[in-house]
């Protein structure tokens, strides 16, 4: 088919939105901002992400071919980039895009599945306006759709839900829109209706215009719509009467008329989903599926429709001028720049990094002042990325995400034009749960390991690096086995760096479970002026959920400590908090009370109250009870009902907790919580237990106390260990 046909059949398939968008090209700023939607797509591992993505990108025109996940094609999805993500058939970075949907600008990023990326969905969804939940229909809601749920809330972000593989065998719509309500608790209800399930799965109701869309053609490129076919008239009327009383549930205006038992029009049925989507009361559910090519182009239909533009959410920033008092960002394009980087990438020109503009205007060559560090700098290049591709432009506005190279900055990191100081609110990083010892096979490969890993930790704050300093190695923490072994294979591919790795090991941590009071002079005579320090109060446990891991409180009364010493007494607490006694690991959840002390007019100094702060705190360390926390993992099973028996008995072996177990037709769904310690090698352990059949997802939960006896062991280790070297 001609490319001009191509496109005639595509604007066909767009229907109304093309011939509602292309009317007058001359609009006003306002209107201009209307007409952008940037939208995530987000989903447990599998539940067709890309392959909906690869969809989007070729019915918009921006890609001429359809090319599968993993690469059976030899080419792979456009947004799996990385070889790797070929070869896996998983995204591990969030890939942005840039597509025209009718009239309107469509920003539109693929996120990882996998929980050991979980990272890439928090920095997607925080610069986002609106998302798209994916939902298996065979799995319905999983372990990562709960987690991305999560995360979706935290943010605010508006969503619609749309449930894929309809294709396949088992598919029910009408299940996965159940668990939304259970699990999720989302107030969700379909606006379409399947025309068909499993192998007789052919198109979509729109329950809203009472219309039927078959799609048709190579690749389903022809959208047709119909009269909704006689033999799903009556469910059509019954389904819509749900769906309007579901909005109307959530939605004053519109009950208004479901109480005169009037029937809302389409665009009053519209306007009112619209208005609850983005009061995120209200999360209508698009069906199809992505891999047969059926419901994607009215899903993009539904995101223009029912998703907001940039100037209908309301985006907090800190005032830096007012102790960071929070304050809504305008969103104006002639108000002053603001523009957060939400994730950086070294590319073959330098650093890129990947910006969402909050209000303002940014134009090549301008000169930009990070906030964090003070810094300004200009801004040489500016591109719209296309995955790995990308498009030189001259300006970006309001509500564009957009790249610029040669900015040296971190991620989290607001850019103003300095006319205000203002700062975005950070992004949320969880903390590595894992560790191992890593080396580079030959002295050789050196300069490209540490290369390597300098890379790594910028692009990625869950990738952290450290220096064991009993055995000088290398140590490389992350959120996972998947994570850390990703990383060590770039290395190889990307730096031709082969590296040694020792076994992975959690990341535990030490905490107090009781008040423990110090007095600790610090006194040191040498030749000429000494040291003198003495510190005086006590140490305690701060409460479960408390906003912060460490906090110092003053409670001094006259001037036995001099105030200028009070900043060196909290340094030296919080650092003697970096490594426990017990196995050398952080302390969790310090609160420090300093009551009294005593200083010498000569003798006392910064290092002395730091160093008295440092013993103080071991003085007091061991009379506070303490003890080893583990990681705690939130493990869901997937297993034929025959083998429930075995995953059971396994995972108690494992010192698990069983917390829940759900039987769906053929499988069952076990969940547990497991010491992250005793999971290792439990994906070969599964698959030999269920003959292949099994699969499991973990995600981090918690820090549990480990058990007295483990604690012994751990701390006995740690000890011969420190005494060896």
């Amino acid at each position: 088919m001609a490319l001009a046909a191509v496109m005639a059949s595509r604007r066909r398939a767009m229907g109304w939105l093309w011939r509602r968008g292309m009317a007058g090209e001359s609009k006003t700023e306002g209107e201009k901002l209307e007409r952008v939607r940037n939208i995530g797509i987000s989903a447990h591992i599998d539940s067709g992400k890309t392959t909906l993505t690869e969809r989007i990108l070729f019915y918009t025109g921006r890609i001429g071919a359809i090319h599968e996940v993993r690469g059976k094609d030899g080419v792979g999805a456009k947004m799996d980039s990385m070889d790797l993500e070929r070869e896996k058939g998983i995204t591990i970075q969030s890939a942005a895009t840039y597509t025209r949907w009718g009239d309107y600008d469509v920003n539109l990023i693929d996120t990882p599945g996998h929980v050991d990326f979980t990272v890439e969905v928090e920095r997607a969804l925080r610069v986002l306006d609106g998302a798209v939940l994916v939902l298996c229909g065979v799995g319905g809601v999983q372990s990562q759709s709960i987690t991305v749920d999560r995360q979706m809330r935290r943010y605010g972000v508006p969503r619609l839900c749309f449930v894929n593989k309809l294709d396949r065998a088992g598919a029910d719509p009408w299940k996965v829109i159940a668990q939304l309500q259970e699990k999720l608790k989302l107030h969700a209800c379909a606006v379409q209706l399947p025309i068909g399930l499993e192998e007789e799965h052919r198109g979509v109701v729109d329950l809203v215009a009472r219309k039927a869309y078959y799609f048709e053609g190579k690749d389903g490129i022809d959208m047709q719509v119909r009269d909704v076919p006689s033999e799903l008239r009556e469910e059509t009327e019954t389904r819509r009467l749900q769906l309007v009383e579901a909005v109307a549930e959530v939605d004053d205006q519109l009950a208004e008329s479901f109480l005169l038992e009037e029937d809302p029009t389409t665009d009053q049925l519209r306007t009112a989903i619209r208005r609850q989507t983005i009061q995120r009361t209200f999360a209508p559910v698009f069906m199809g599926s992505a891999f047969k090519n059926k419901g994607v182009q009215a899903l993009l239909d539904g995101v223009v429709e029912y998703l907001p533009c940039p100037s209908e959410v309301e985006n907090i920033g800190l005032d830096l001028t007012k102790d960071e008092q929070r304050l809504v960002i305008g969103g104006s394009t002639s108000d002053s720049l603001v523009a957060l980087a939400f994730k950086l990438e070294e590319g073959r020109y330098g650093q890129l990094t990947y910006l969402r503009m909050y209000q303002g205007k940014l134009k090549k060559g301008d000169t930009i002042h990070n906030m964090t560090t003070g810094k300004r700098v200009k801004v040489p290049r500016l591109v719209r990325m296309h995955s790995d591709e990308m498009e030189d432009v001259e300006s970006a506005q309001s509500g564009d995400i957009v790249a610029v190279f040669g900015v040296d900055c971190s991620s989290g990191d607001t850019f103003t034009d300095n006319t205000v100081k203002l700062s975005m609110e950070s992004i949320k990083v969880p903390d590595p749960v894992m560790s191992l010892a890593i080396m580079p096979k030959s002295k050789l490969g050196m300069a490209q390991f540490s290369k390597a890993l300098n890379r790594f930790q910028r692009e990625d704050p869950t990738f952290k690096v450290s220096l064991d300093p009993d055995t000088n190695q290398t140590i490389i923490s992350g959120m996972g086995e998947l994570h850390l072994e990703i990383y060590i294979e770039r290395m190889l591919r990307e730096y031709n760096c082969e590296t040694e790795a020792g076994k992975p090991r959690v990341n535990f941590r030490e905490a107090l479970t009781q008040r423990s009071k110090f007095d600790y002079l610090h006194k040191k005579q040498t030749g000429g002026s000494g040291q003198y320090g003495r510190v005086i109060g006590y140490i305690e446990p701060l409460p479960e959920g408390y906003p912060v891991n460490f906090e110092f409180v003053n409670e001094l009364v006259g001037n036995n400590v001099p105030p200028a010493f009070i900043p060196a007494i909290e340094k030296g607490f919080r650092e003697a908090c970096n490594a426990g006694t017990l196995i050398g690991h952080p302390i969790d959840n310090v609160r420090v009370v300093i009551q009294d002390g005593a200083a010498h007019v000569v003798d006392s100094s910064e290092l002395a109250f730091k160093l008295a702060s440092l013993y103080a705190f071991r003085q007091a360390y061991s009379g506070a009870s303490p003890v080893i926390l583990e990681p705690v993992m939130r493990v869901d099973v997937v297993v034929p009902s025959e083998f429930q028996g075995s995953v059971i008995g396994d995972i108690n072996k494992r010192k698990g907790l069983i917390v829940n177990s759900d039987q769906e037709a053929d499988d069952v769904t076990v969940t547990a919580y497991v010491p992250l310690n005793n999971m290792f090698g439990y994906s070969t352990d599964l698959r030999s237990m269920t003959q292949g059949k099994g699969e499991f997802t973990m995600e981090y939960l918690k820090h549990d106390p480990v058990p007295q006896d483990l604690q012994k062991d751990l701390s006995e280790n740690f000890t011969k260990t420190r005494i060896m070297h």
